[in-house]
């Protein structure tokens, strides 16, 4: 008999739910989510439902894989596991182009290697909404019925052979044969490993890798493509020429990016940076997402193009929820993670990396060049942040309530503050257009502190401004 015990918190947050390994995120308690994601999709599908299971290079994911696997079989549903790790767009590409009910991956994307987590993919391939997460959190049992797995309707497969052949078929592999750029890619030990250079095969792109090997510790940094993880890359990037430099999160969604000498591509630069693409050079419509702590940047390109522009709370699935209902044509968050048209309504760090690569190509110039063009026709923006533990303030209940206050300053720093937007965290945006925004993480145990501005003394004023409110 599977011993009873009392779960702890299961919470669905931004992005899937996530835990730290033996502490929350433990065998028994990922089986009690696999069988509440089975009795949600069994209740859709009247017992029908089939789901594609992967997973990333952390500690135990393929195990965890397995666990899931075998919980679902013992529900009935019919399961595709991957045969080895993946990128998360691969899953949910499989989700969708395999016709699946659902996709699940094993991952905690760019969080430290202490943790791991639980991403729910929709038949379409995109994240899925909190509604369905809700209900799957009504759904857990604190006592959990040993379930009996059915070897029989798990069956492995490889899901990355259609993947690369689909990106491939998206890409400008013809304008690319005739590129000539040498590309440092960073894989962060994560699950992106090698697949840009089988969707380049044949091109003229010369790729060297760095990070490419599996270390479940991630080399004692967090796999997340902020400035302060990528000394190495840097440091490589400085000791050799290249054209560019790509790096990929621990699961291979998000997108991080230097130019040739080393200069860092902010994400939300890049964002820009392929709007201006997919319209310009490759003639593409629709509208265009980002996150309430998204840059004023797109605001100035969107306005500019005619586009018409969403903004969403923080976490891709609500930019995924438009991208299915809507004509959208491009969408991302903050942190890098950007989805296209024509694709599945989910982020692919690799996609968004190629695509880089092929703007590269189509104006035969250096990134550097590209992103100075665009800043002279659309302004330069200094976008900072910063995330801050504060445990005790969590625990005691109060972060929300003082956050909210921040409502309350009509000035920041001697600027009036004309617009208030509360819909996720609290962001104030001022007469100059600079802007401070609090936010609790939905992932993590911290608060992160936004800060934009023209100026980057400006925006490391305001920056500091928020440390100092929320208590640090």
């Amino acid at each position: 008999m599977m011993a009873r015990q009392k779960s702890r918190k299961i919470k669905f947050g931004t992005d899937g739910w996530r835990g730290v390994i033996s502490d929350t995120f433990t065998f028994d308690n990922v089986r009690r989510v696999a069988v509440a994601i089975a009795d949600y999709y069994n209740k859709q599908t009247g017992r029908k439902a089939k789901i594609v299971v992967g997973y990333d290079t952390r500690f135990l994911s393929e195990t965890y894989a397995r666990i899931i696997s075998e919980a679902l079989s013992g529900s009935g549903i019919k399961v595709m596991l991957s045969d080895k790790a993946i990128p998360t767009p691969a899953l949910s590409f499989a989700a969708k182009f395999k016709n699946m009910t659902a996709g699940v991956m094993i991952t905690a994307s760019h969080n430290p290697a202490i943790y791991n987590g639980v991403k729910i993919k929709t038949n379409s391939g995109g994240a899925a909404t909190p509604d369905v997460t809700s209900q799957i959190e009504k759904m857990l049992s604190d006592s959990l019925l040993p379930l009996r797995p059915e070897p029989g309707l798990i069956i492995k497969r490889d899901l990355t052979g259609d993947y690369i052949r689909f990106l491939r078929s998206y890409i400008n592999l013809n304008l690319l044969k005739k590129a000539r750029f040498r590309v440092l890619v960073d894989a962060m030990h994560g699950s992106g490993n090698r697949f840009i250079a089988d969707v380049l095969a044949g091109t003229g792109i010369r790729l060297d890798f760095i990070r490419d090997q599996v270390n479940p510790n991630f080399g004692g940094l967090r796999p997340e493509p902020v400035l302060e993880n990528l000394g190495p890359t840097l440091a490589k990037l400085k000791a050799q020429r290249y054209d560019l430099g790509l790096v990929l999160d621990g699961d291979a969604d998000r997108i991080g990016a230097f130019a040739g000498r080393g200069e860092f591509l902010h994400p939300q630069k890049i964002l820009g940076l392929l709007i201006l693409h997919l319209v310009c050079n490759r003639k593409m419509t629709g509208g265009v997402v980002k996150t309430i702590a998204g840059t004023t940047l797109i605001d100035k390109i969107a306005a500019r193009l005619g586009l018409r522009l969403y903004e969403t709370p923080v976490g891709f699935k609500y930019i995924s929820e438009l991208m299915e209902k809507t004509d959208v044509l491009i969408g991302g968050e903050e942190a890098g993670g950007i989805g296209f048209k024509g694709y599945i309504p989910e982020r692919d760090g690799s996609l968004a990396g190629i695509l880089l690569l092929e703007m590269m190509a189509y104006h035969k110039k250096p990134m550097l060049r590209i992103l100075s063009e665009m800043e002279q026709e659309f302004g330069r923006y200094y976008y900072l942040r910063e995330d801050i533990h504060l445990r005790e303030l969590m625990s005691s209940g109060s972060l929300s309530s003082r956050i909210n206050s921040l409502k309350s300053k009509k000035k920041l720093l001697g600027r009036s503050v004309i617009r208030v937007k509360d819909f996720d965290g609290v962001k104030l945006i001022c007469e100059d257009e600079g802007w401070l925004m609090l936010r609790a993480s939905g992932t993590e145990p911290l608060v992160r502190v936004y800060a934009e501005a023209r100026s980057l003394i400006r925006s490391k004023q305001l920056l500091n401004f928020g440390k100092v409110f929320i208590g640090k």
